[in-house]
């Protein structure tokens, strides 16, 4: 890592009044950069909170939307220009129009990775690690469509017994986990803990020890005796872990398990975001609106 470029970006950053976030997964330098790492709406809830007044958001797309619902107020930056999401794309507005007319009177619970405009036309909001609660909370004589992650939507439906309508979207980084690559990992290590996101499919899920977002495998780690553990997600959260928990050992469970999008982001593109203030994510006022009445709705049920 360049002392020069570090430099410059806490220069930059002092000068613009701006934030750092980083998401889990992005690379170890721009990790170590960030003023907050952590789960994408996790990190947008803590920038809403600052005095700044411009939000680096170093992740995908849709995070950086929802910064701009949260922090209207600031100017929201994403490095990497098409740092995009493919889950979050496989439904957008008209879609699920659609799908709401088939299942009049149903509730839409959109899983935090989705566009704005999913959010706004969505009735609550969820993450990997509230989806359990915010389901359970909801009228048992309601129908339930869950958008876009049929892998984490099958997960809810499975742990809260609620037959959920689901959109057939994944995560193309979760699904390259195969249950054959956690079966190799326990031959490799067999003392492991293994840790599995519930974006993975149900075969890989059946094959874990604990299914956890990314922030709830943090702290289970910390918190754990156990002293190793294979990690069935995006591999970027490597770095936190072993950094966190540096006489502990942790392991990929597969060296496919790797967003591209997450690693469009380099620190010489936070650089030039702060010199340039490139580039602007905005979400239309009619829009955000919407879509932060589906996140209040959410952290009414789970604060």
């Amino acid at each position: 890592m360049s002392p020069e470029i570090i430099e410059k970006i806490r220069t930059l950053k002092k000068q613009r009044k701006a934030v750092i976030l980083a998401h889990n997964y992005q690379p170890g330098p721009i990790q170590d950069i960030a003023d907050f790492t952590g789960d994408s709406l996790g990190l947008s809830i803590e920038a809403a909170k600052t005095d700044a007044e411009v939000i680096v958001f170093c992740g995908v797309r849709f995070m950086a939307e929802t910064a701009a619902v949260l922090s209207p107020d600031k100017t929201v930056l994403l490095p990497a220009q098409d740092a995009g999401c493919p889950m979050a794309d496989m439904i957008d507005a008209t879609q699920l129009r659609q799908l709401k007319a088939q299942y009049p009177g149903a509730l839409v619970v959109c899983y935090v990775n989705s566009t704005a405009e999913v959010k706004a036309l969505s009735d609550y909001c969820c993450t990997s690690s509230n989806a359990l609660q915010l389901v359970r909370s909801l009228p048992e004589d309601r129908d339930i469509i869950f958008v876009p992650d049929k892998n984490l939507g099958g997960f809810v439906a499975e742990k809260t017994g609620r037959p959920l309508i689901l959109w057939p979207g994944y995560c193309s980084t979760h699904v390259c986990i195969l249950p054959e690559d956690v079966i190799m990992a326990r031959r490799e290590h067999p003392a492991a803990v293994v840790l599995a996101h519930p974006e993975c499919t149900p075969q890989v899920r059946a094959a874990a020890d604990e299914l956890l977002s990314t922030g709830q495998m943090l702290k289970f780690a910390k918190a754990s005796s156990a002293q190793e553990f294979i990690i069935a997600t995006e591999k970027g959260i490597l770095h936190t872990l072993r950094k966190e928990n540096p006489d502990k050992r942790f392991y990929a469970v597969s060296q496919k398990a790797v967003c591209p999008n997450m690693k469009k982001i380099t620190l010489e593109k936070v650089v030039w975001a702060l010199e340039d203030m490139q580039y602007q994510i905005t979400v239309p006022a009619s829009i955000r609106a919407e879509a932060k009445k589906a996140l209040d709705r959410m952290l009414e049920v789970t604060p």
